[in-house]
């Protein structure tokens, strides 16, 4: 708003912002964003921390707003800013939504996870009594700030865990999205999704990649931004990774869950005859492709009906099951028996 800013500008007060940063982001890039702050005269204090799943508790957003009452922060015109990683982007989301109701704050995610996932949408949550985000709220950041030159610095590993979520958006809703994922996956790992001129035979694939997954994930969010409808195809591979995640930490991250959820779903796809076995072939050829486990050996069969009787609780008593019903189809079903769904369960461990 062309006049805000001419307010702002003008405004003798000096600009002050708050921001808290991931403390492996703060290595990397911490002084690069005091020197901003410098050269631009914002008043400004950092706050590192450790946002890991293991700290993602409500006693860190407490530490926050220590923090942000102690910089006496006006509420109407000094967003708080987040850079980091899906879990810090979360936190430092509930933490503005408890300030004085509800503090406007700004998301700069720097993995490729938090940029195609956590940096869209409304929600924001912590860990409570062992279990995935049980607590938290919904309020949009007033904007995010998207950087894919950030994602350079993370390792490989971190990579594929955010192409796990990209791969939910392509097997819901875009064939073209799994064609890209399936012909440059490598290549989007080896170059950690920067942009390079000149290499015609991929295109500006990182670029394309993004930016699909985040409309295709935009198009299922934004009218259904309080999930009033819990009829979601964007909880695709969100039904067993939960407790699965939960169950083992730390050795899933959080797309690597998703991708083994959304691996034992294409045997339930196929088991129900949604999925041919050429359709089921490329899902999995394409998911270790990209590097993704499509296999846990903690992801026992109590361990999925224990999932599956907790989804039922919060979804009206309804599974709600996205599954694919082609390459880039879906739908949502509620009539999955329990035989088929062990039996599915036989042939993914068999396989």
């Amino acid at each position: 708003d062309p006049q805000q800013i001419e307010l702002t500008t003008a405004s003798k007060r000096k600009l002050r912002r708050f921001i808290v940063i991931d403390e492996v982001v703060d290595k990397l890039y911490g002084s690069k964003v005091r020197e901003y702050f410098k050269k631009n005269n914002v008043q400004h204090k950092i706050l590192a921390l450790p946002t890991t799943e293991e700290t993602k508790s409500m006693d860190v957003v407490l530490n926050i707003l220590h923090e942000v009452q102690n910089f006496s922060l006006d509420r109407r015109t000094e967003p708080i800013i987040a850079i980091g990683g899906g879990v810090c982007l979360d936190i430092v989301g509930l933490a503005a939504s408890l300030y004085r109701r509800r503090t406007p704050y700004i998301r700069v995610p720097t993995t490729l996870l938090s940029y195609v996932d956590a940096s869209v949408g409304a929600k924001n949550g912590v860990n409570f009594r062992q279990c995935k985000n049980k607590l938290g709220g919904y309020t949009p950041p007033v904007a995010s700030f998207l950087d894919r030159s950030f994602i350079q610095s993370i390792p490989r590993r971190h990579i594929s865990n955010g192409l796990g979520e990209i791969l939910k958006m392509a097997l819901m809703k875009h064939k073209g999205l799994f064609d890209l994922l399936k012909n440059h996956g490598k290549y989007l790992l080896d170059t950690k999704f920067q942009s390079y001129n000149g290499l015609a035979d991929h295109g500006d694939a990182a670029l394309q990649t993004t930016r699909i997954a985040i409309e295709t994930m935009l198009e299922e969010l934004a009218p259904n931004l309080w999930e009033d409808d819990l009829d979601r195809l964007v909880d695709f591979g969100h039904l067993i990774s939960p407790e699965l995640e939960m169950r083992v930490l730390p050795s899933l991250m959080h797309g690597e869950a998703v991708n083994i959820d959304m691996a034992f779903m294409t045997y339930v796809a196929h088991a129900r005859g949604l999925l041919d076995a050429e359709e089921k072939e490329q899902i999995l050829q394409c998911m270790r492709g990209l590097e993704l486990p499509v296999w846990h050996s903690g992801c026992s069969w109590a361990l999925i009906q224990r999932a599956l009787q907790e989804r039922l609780k919060h979804s009206g008593g309804q599974p709600r099951m996205p599954l694919p019903t082609g390459l880039g189809v879906a739908d949502i079903f509620n009539d999955t028996s329990e035989e088929t769904l062990e039996r599915a369960y036989e042939l993914w461990v068999r396989d």
